[in-house]
């Protein structure tokens, strides 16, 4: 089972996140995407991302050597969206966030780039941890000890990303290997939730008796609560095939 919601927020005026997953029984994908940009083109950036990502990881998927595929779809987008933003110069400055897992029988592999992440949760020692490590300006300030994650939560400059796929011919992925089994349910989402919830309150609703479609609803309704001030976007699903 998957839940997947995603919402304008209370203060935008248009939805620039997308999310999109494929399941069957031998690959798994799931796709995160916040976009940025004016004129309507962080919603178009955020959109070809997931699509190309996972179309190109369908199409290409094999018996074996499939470690590569999800590096080689990221860059494929990354072109995609940096080709297409060339066409109009409305388009300038396009560009998206994402995060993504591949999963298959034999792996499963975590990648983003900017500050849309990832979290494992394991429900029976109530642990939540975040996989993936945002390409931001705040967080290269908690790097060097300069601010607190406390501080970084509400720190002025807390949008400010210092990677995005679609911005520049190349893009440079982090790749996560996690080993199976480890987490009991995944977590993507877009900022709109990290920056209005804090760990401990996603960890509280995440490990409730509630089916995941439900968890993701409550998580959204949080943020919104929180002040919703970006566009939201959770997915939810099992953390093994």
């Amino acid at each position: 089972m998957v839940g997947l919601v995603t919402d304008i927020g209370l203060k935008r005026q248009l939805n620039e996140d997308s999310a999109l997953y494929f399941e069957d029984d031998d690959l798994r994908i799931y796709v995160v995407a916040d976009g940025m940009g004016g004129h309507n083109a962080g919603e178009v950036a955020s959109v070809m991302a997931v699509n190309e990502v996972i179309r190109y990881v369908k199409e290409n998927f094999t018996a074996n050597c499939n470690e590569d595929l999800l590096i080689e779809s990221i860059n494929l987008a990354n072109k995609h969206v940096y080709d297409f933003a060339k066409t109009n110069k409305n388009l300038s400055g396009m560009g998206t966030t994402i995060t993504a897992c591949f999963m298959t029988k034999e792996f499963i592999q975590i990648a983003n780039v900017g500050d849309s992440s990832c979290f494992g949760i394991k429900f029976n020692e109530e642990i939540i941890d975040k996989i993936t490590k945002d390409h931001s300006l705040v967080q290269e300030l908690v790097d060097i000890g300069s601010i607190t994650e406390e501080e970084a939560r509400n720190h002025p400059k807390k949008n400010i990303i210092t990677r995005a796929l679609g911005t520049d011919s190349k893009v440079d992925v982090d790749i996560f290997p996690i080993r199976k089994g480890i987490y009991d349910v995944l977590l993507l989402c877009s900022d709109g939730l990290t920056n209005e919830i804090s760990k401990s309150e996603m960890l509280h609703i995440l490990i409730s008796d509630n089916d995941l479609e439900t968890k993701a609803k409550l998580l959204v309704e949080r943020a919104k609560m929180n002040g919703g001030k970006d566009n939201i976007t959770v997915l939810l699903f099992g953390g093994e095939m």
